[in-house]
């Protein structure tokens, strides 16, 4: 059985390659197109690339119907760890998105920022320093 909390996410999106190029600025991912799976019609689906012993990944997700972020709700959050999340912190605004809480202590569990993508997702960045 697999131990991971989050086995999967996905991020809703607006404009694919504008979230593409957020994410590989701020927190130096790569992506892989994929075709939509099965009946999903005119979906674009792009694979986080996978980082080594994380165990979860997912994909940014664009298609008619679906709900991406406004920039103010946290309807989806998911984090990614950083060695030190200011430094990720730092690119946010630059590469379109936006701090929403700069980093902060969640005591014996280290640290993390609150951040919105280019497309107004909320995401977090977690470190333990």
């Amino acid at each position: 059985m697999n131990e991971n909390i989050i086995c999967w996410f996905e991020i809703y999106v607006k404009d694919m390659e504008r979230a593409k190029k957020f994410y590989s600025e701020v927190i130096g991912t790569e992506f892989t197109d994929a075709p939509a799976p099965g009946d999903a019609g005119e979906m674009k689906m792009a694979f986080f690339s996978s980082m080594e012993n994380q165990g979860v990944s997912g994909a940014l997700i664009e298609m008619p119907g679906t709900k991406e972020g406004d920039g103010h709700s946290l309807n989806t959050m998911v984090y990614f760890p950083t060695q030190e999340c200011t430094q990720e912190e730092s690119r946010v605004q630059q590469a379109g998105g936006h701090v929403v809480r700069p980093k902060f202590s969640i005591g014996d569990f280290g640290f993390c920022s609150i951040c919105t993508d280019s497309e107004g997702n909320a995401f977090g960045l977690f470190s333990m320093q």
